[in-house]
């Protein structure tokens, strides 16, 4: 991976080897392929923020936080199971990486440095995304809807919508936790 770091604008950093294919989804058009382009988008940020990286994923942010770029893999494989699996889908989907023992262990319990425990959290993540993208692209039209303890009602709009910004806010976490590890910034 390239990382820029003599420019002055952040927009010209960490965009990797060759031209950002982010960003890259229609901008007019169907609701569905707009709403699930800019998910890819965020999704392909997270991972741009994780590239290169081994076990430094695990590495935390500040006392006394336990954020870290690993327990944001496990966390948004966690949101994406508990949206699409879970509650539109109505599934039995028991969570992956929490207990009623340490109901924030996505986060919490993110500390091997084990290149397995971290291609299992990337493998998770990779599978929820697969299923969500498939679910949605089978779903007969976005007013589909679930019931969350958390939310009440929600329909397939509305979850990648959240989704969106869901992403969105923790790519900004995985900005400053990616500076702190190796100085890399930018989108």
């Amino acid at each position: 991976m390239t990382c820029v770091t003599t420019s002055t604008r952040r927009s010209e950093l960490f965009t990797g080897d060759g031209p950002d294919q982010r960003f890259s989804g229609p901008a007019t058009g169907d609701e569905l392929p707009m709403l699930l382009g800019f998910l890819a988008d965020q999704r392909a940020t997270l991972e741009l923020k994780c590239a290169g990286l081994g076990a430094e994923l695990a590495a935390r942010a500040v006392e006394p936080s336990t954020l870290s770029l690993l327990g944001l893999v496990r966390h948004l494989a966690h949101v994406e199971r508990q949206w699409f699996r879970r509650v539109l889908a109505n599934q039995e989907a028991p969570p992956l990486f929490s207990t009623p023992e340490s109901p924030d262990g996505d986060f919490d319990d993110a500390v091997s440095e084990d290149p397995q425990a971290i291609a299992e959290a990337w493998q998770a993540w990779r599978d929820e995304v697969a299923y969500a993208d498939d679910f949605a692209r089978r779903a007969p039209h976005l007013d589909i809807q679930g019931d969350d303890e958390w939310r009440g009602t929600v329909s397939l709009r509305w979850v990648l919508i959240h989704m969106i910004e869901e992403y969105a806010r923790h790519n900004g976490h995985a900005d400053l936790l990616r500076e702190r590890i190796d100085g890399a910034r930018g989108l």
